[in-house]
């Protein structure tokens, strides 16, 4: 999962970079996430990666309950929705007064893309997103997962 995340994304460079895999009672999660700033540290986005592996049904998107909803939400100062990214169903909120926004992708029932930023616009958080390479998590959605 490490590899699918950029060196870079526009004018922000990765100041982090940490993967992880927990695994109990037969249950194995992976994760894999970055945090890219400007060099004043102004501006920042982090992008994570969540593999839910063997519990990718209700039980392990239980904790991304947008999924199972619809929401539209707008107010003076920002707005939450559920929406779709790139095909995949996704919930993306923004506040434009502190300029922070989060976008979080379900791919194909089993990966969680996640992208928060801070100082930045949806479209510079969306362009962050875009960065991951969907294709080749919607063809890991079958890895090491019993038929």
């Amino acid at each position: 999962l490490k590899a699918l995340l950029p060196e870079a994304i526009a004018n922000l460079k990765r100041t982090n970079i940490e993967g992880e895999k927990v695994g109990t009672m037969g249950m194995n999660i992976s994760t894999a996430n970055a945090d890219y700033s400007d060099e004043e540290g102004n501006k920042s986005i982090d992008l994570k990666i969540t593999d839910l592996g063997n519990i990718s049904g209700l039980s392990g998107l239980a904790a991304y309950g947008w999924y199972m909803v619809d929401i539209d939400k707008e107010n003076e100062t920002g707005y939450e929705k559920t929406t779709t990214f790139k095909g995949n169903k996704a919930y993306e909120k923004y506040d434009k007064q502190s300029q922070y926004g989060e976008l979080n992708i379900l791919v194909a029932k089993r990966f969680v893309v996640e992208a928060n930023g801070n100082n930045v616009s949806m479209n510079e958080i969306k362009a962050a997103a875009e960065m991951i390479d969907f294709g080749k998590l919607e063809s890991w959605k079958d890895f090491g997962v019993e038929q």
